[in-house]
């Protein structure tokens, strides 16, 4: 057993959205689960000793989950120019078609994990590559860390470099080895993953959906109408649909374990259509704002009863900070002529996150018997953040700060499963 005392926010539901706040918490922990959460007050007077706490100076968050990035991609994050389609030509298909070779691979995910979890990203649904091998070690290193994460193959055997095309038979067999291999493994779950409409033949698309009913509690992702331009080639490519969103449905790819990466021009229909079948939306605002993609109507879509969920969407995302994304967000519904209230955005990034990846029976929280995947926020000292944190009277204020004012360093410490994943020196 273990306990580690200090300020302690989480989300307790996201419909209503409620929270608590415990300004002396103390977070009790067994066997990687959280057994008791409460204020140090109770809890000493239950019988635990105060010398059995570990103090910690800081806020204690739950970890967060970001629901769509691209792990080849760290190595393109922040490049410049490009709308979607030449950015993919220009950028991201040179930098995928590197992990053909084994050892950078592995190499890499291991950067990508440490990196996710240096930013408090304790959870994550992962596009890797078309190579089976670079998926393997991506759901390897992820293992070895005991991180619950959701990772797929990349599917695309068409209007994509040789080197980075598979084959409709081909690639969903190498996705379903790697779901017999991993789907289940440890906290590792499979998302079978076409990139997106663009990049896969109606027989790829029909495969994958053929392997998601073959493995009903997989997870599908991809990207939908995230550009007006690839919009328009979807429907150049598949003139017999009834738009982008029924390329996926008529091949058994919208389903409620489907999240969808973007979603920014969706019809009424399309909006319809979705919320019938459960599917769920990765919202996307540093990589929407970065390629000029255009802005989310989030109010919209939650109106429809649709899930969203908050995701850096890296290396289109300039960071993997889901902190800053949250900060992105917020400047996102404002162009919009929406809001978006700090516990709400934090709210995206944890509970509302799970529900969508329907993991939050695990993670999400701090309910008693989840997953104790958390994370510790402080400001750098000198920092104008500190400054400001010192002026502040609400746990609102101060989650609004570190979502606007965050500069990747605020993220102290990292726990997975109750162990120090990460720690800053």
């Amino acid at each position: 057993m273990s306990a580690i005392r200090g300020r302690i926010a989480h989300i307790t539901s996201t419909a209503p959205l409620t929270w608590e706040y415990y300004a002396d918490g103390i977070l009790v922990i067994e066997d990687g689960h959280i057994t008791d959460l409460g204020p140090a007050e109770r809890l000493f007077g239950d019988g635990l000793e105060p010398a059995a706490c570990e103090q910690v100076h800081g806020l204690l968050l739950p970890g967060f989950v970001d629901t769509h990035v691209h792990s080849p991609q760290i190595d393109v994050i922040g490049s410049y120019g490009e709308q979607l389609l030449e950015w993919l030509e220009r950028y991201t298909f040179p930098a995928e078609a590197a992990y053909v070779d084994e050892a950078y691979a592995a190499a890499a995910a291991d950067v990508f994990l440490a990196a996710l979890l240096q930013q408090g990203t304790t959870s994550a649904s992962i596009y890797t590559t078309i190579h089976r091998q670079a998926t393997d070690e991506v759901f390897a290193a992820a293992n070895r860390r005991n991180m619950r994460l959701l990772a797929g193959k990349v599917l695309m055997d068409r209007n994509a470099p040789q080197n980075l095309s598979d084959t409709a038979v081909g690639g969903v067999e190498d996705s379903r080895k790697l779901i017999e291999k991993w789907h289940g493994t440890g906290r590792l779950g499979y998302a079978v993953t076409p990139r997106f409409a663009v990049t896969s033949t109606a027989s790829q698309l029909q495969a994958a959906g053929e392997l998601h009913r073959d493995y009903p509690d997989t997870w599908v992702q991809t990207h939908l109408s995230e550009n007006h331009a690839e919009i328009a080639m979807v429907a150049k490519l598949f003139p017999e649909a009834e738009g982008y969103l029924d390329v996926y449905d008529r091949f058994g790819l919208l389903t409620d374990r489907a999240i969808f990466g973007h979603c920014l021009h969706l019809s009424r229909d399309e909006i319809a259509r979705m919320a019938d079948a459960g599917g769920k939306v990765a919202f996307c605002p540093s990589s929407n704002l970065f390629l000029g993609s255009g802005l989310i109507d989030l109010a919209g879509l939650e109106a429809a009863g649709i899930d969203v969920a908050l995701a850096s969407d890296v290396g289109g995302g300039t960071s993997l900070s889901m902190l800053r994304t949250m900060g992105d967000a917020y400047k996102v519904c404002r162009m919009a002529g929406q809001t978006l209230s700090p516990m709400y955005a934090l709210a995206l990034a944890t509970l509302r996150a799970a529900e969508a990846l329907h993991l939050e029976p695990y993670i999400g929280n701090f309910v008693t018997g989840k997953e104790a995947d958390v994370i510790c926020l402080n400001a750098r000292p000198g920092s104008l953040l500190e400054r400001r944190l010192a002026q502040i009277e609400s746990i609102e204020e101060e989650i609004f700060l570190y979502m606007t004012m965050d500069d990747e360093a605020c993220v102290t410490r990292t726990w997975v499963m109750g162990d120090i994943a990460w720690e800053a020196h």
